[in-house]
């Protein structure tokens, strides 16, 4: 009789530790967080070389838990370059790949003399940080932007400075959701490119335009849990290919951008574009990156319950980033 009141005793300690500290085993409801880092930068074009504008937006997801320690990460970086030449004509891409979706072509250990890929020194990086705290990241980084004796030994040698401000970044932005350790983390980005020439009336346009979905997937390919995010960089330039854009002006995704980015306020919307946002990230829960990646119409816009719910701007660009969660 003693032994099983003992029993029960230390059920009830353990249950109550676990209602005031939280849980850390895979049923255990997590945050999820997206991050984002942005560098930018542009050149003048010449008559032997064409101007080029650069965006480098470093994206982080995260699962973290109720103490704020990483238990999953996941980084990758869209590295945007588009030109312009000396007569002020716009340059259209082919195609935009990640650096993580570029693999082994990313050529860091064919032509950079690298021992490791550059996904494979991002994973090395992210394996690193599980159990860290934003503090703790942070702390990672050393001299020239490069990480700590930890995280040379780790496998990860490049410069990890954005890394560890996307990490942050995401951490702080961690919400609750109905992600566990069961899960997958996974990253979407998608980038779309629009172009105009410029004229001896208007500075022409590169605009590019990266959209990141970050989820949570459970064994069966449902999303449980989803955060999303977008950066608009447009590179402007006149008609001698000169270049008109400020890069010293820092660059916020449209979520932090808030209320300040205007839809309500000057585009007559009834929801801030962060608003909208939300309202698709609550809407894909429970499905699969096939199901999300066939929602947009013809004219990009999402199905009738979608813009009942809240979420009316066009969703191409979620969709896109969306179906690479799969």
């Amino acid at each position: 009789m003693k032994r099983i009141v003992s029993l029960l005793l230390v059920s009830l300690m353990l249950l109550t530790a676990c209602v005031i500290t939280g849980c850390s085993g895979s049923g255990a409801s997590l945050k999820l967080g997206l991050g984002v880092s942005v560098s930018v930068s542009a050149t003048d074009a010449t008559a032997d070389k064409a101007g080029q504008g650069q965006a480098t937006v470093t994206a982080a997801a995260v699962l973290v838990d109720a103490n704020g320690k990483i238990v999953k990460a996941f980084i990758d970086v869209a590295d945007n370059k588009v030109g312009y030449t000396a007569d002020g004509k716009a340059v259209a891409n082919e195609s935009f790949q990640t650096k993580y979706e570029l693999g082994d072509a990313y050529n860091m250990v064919a032509y950079g003399g690298a021992v490791k890929e550059w996904y494979a020194q991002a994973d090395a990086f992210c394996a690193l940080i599980v159990g860290k705290t934003a503090a703790e990241v942070k702390a990672l980084v050393a001299g020239e932007n490069k990480g700590t004796e930890e995280v040379l030994s780790a496998g990860c040698t490049i410069m990890i400075n954005d890394f560890a401000v996307a990490v942050e970044k995401a951490i702080n932005n961690a919400v609750d959701s109905g992600a566990t350790e069961k899960d997958t983390l996974k990253l979407g980005i998608s980038v779309a490119q629009t172009t105009a020439d410029a004229t001896a009336d208007k500075a022409g346009s590169n605009k590019v335009e990266t959209t990141l979905v970050a989820a949570a997937v459970s064994a069966d390919g449902k999303v449980t849990a989803a955060s999303s995010d977008c950066v608009d960089v447009t590179f402007g330039f006149d008609t001698a290919g000169k270049s008109t854009f400020d890069a010293s002006k820092a660059v916020q995704t449209k979520k932090e951008q808030g209320t300040n980015y205007g839809m309500v306020a000057y585009g007559g919307a009834a929801k801030e574009w962060n608003e909208q946002a939300a309202a698709f990230d609550a809407f894909v829960i429970g499905k699969t990156a096939s199901e999300i990646g066939s929602m947009a119409d013809a004219e990009g816009k999402g199905p009738a319950d979608l813009q009942a719910a809240g979420c009316t701007i066009a969703i191409t660009g979620f969709v896109k980033a969306a179906s690479k969660i799969g």
